[in-house]
């Protein structure tokens, strides 16, 4: 029981890093600036986060696996 609940926590919380890895990296504003030579009045960073690449959520599919895996062997157990 115990591989079971682990893995529901691994499998939750991969899913979780992986939804919040583009809020955290993203703008939060919104805004756009109008012209590329002008300054924006945010200091978000300009370019927006990597979004739901392979290479910026590998931890979170690896959490996913893991967890997949301690579910697979509490159930077989």
């Amino acid at each position: 029981m115990t591989l079971i609940w682990l893995g529901v926590l691994l499998v939750f919380g991969g899913v979780l890093q992986m939804a919040f890895q583009p809020i955290w990296h993203g703008r939060l504003s919104g805004r756009r600036r109008l012209r590329a030579g002008q300054p924006g009045d945010t200091l978000e960073p300009e370019r927006p986060a990597g979004g739901f690449g392979l290479k910026s959520n590998w931890p979170g599919l690896a959490l996913v696996a893991l967890g997949a895996a301690f579910l697979l062997a509490g159930a077989t157990s």
